[in-house]
């Protein structure tokens, strides 16, 4: 991948905000990254999109986003918001765009819904990935999707938060 992530054109919005084709790309992505390449058959569009936001690194290269985040509403998975459908494209894959996406979603998410800690149904094998950013495991393994998966919370910080998202 040629772009860093200061390169990138960054977005962060509502559902509504979202072109169509924006939309219909981001949902490229996901079922590349999720139902073809991960072998996993399950409904992606579940309905919670509408109420979510949204955050995506767009190159001029190619269609679909290189990386791609939701940000869920408090009271609609988890008491508190949650990140999800996190996914890094193949060709952003070992640049560190990862985490540059799970930064920006942590640190939009604290400034969407101050005092709030966050909650992730991370897959087991990236526990210590979403540890780094200060998630902690909440209860045991399970499967979702035929896929084991950890319960992690980032603890709410307070209202003045470092650009890290931690506290």
């Amino acid at each position: 991948m040629k772009n860093s992530p200061t390169q990138l054109r960054w977005r962060w919005c509502r559902f509504d905000e979202l072109g169509v084709h924006e939309l219909q790309n981001i949902y490229t992505a996901r079922q590349l990254v999720f139902v073809l390449e991960q072998e996993c058959a399950y409904l992606d569009a579940d309905g919670v999109d509408e109420q979510s936001h949204h955050l995506a690194a767009w190159s001029a290269q190619q269609r679909e986003p290189l990386a791609y985040a939701r940000v869920v509403a408090p009271g609609v998975k988890y008491v508190e918001p949650s990140i999800g459908r996190v996914i890094t494209t193949g060709a952003a894959r070992g640049t560190g765009l990862g985490r540059e996406l799970v930064r920006r979603a942590v640190e939009h998410s604290q400034a969407t819904y101050p005092g709030q800690g966050i909650r992730i149904s991370a897959q087991s094998r990236l526990e210590r990935f979403y540890a780094g950013f200060g998630f902690q495991r909440v209860g045991e393994d399970y499967l979702e999707d035929n896929i084991p998966h950890t319960e992690m919370l980032l603890p709410a910080c307070p209202t003045s938060t470092t650009s890290s998202g931690r506290c």
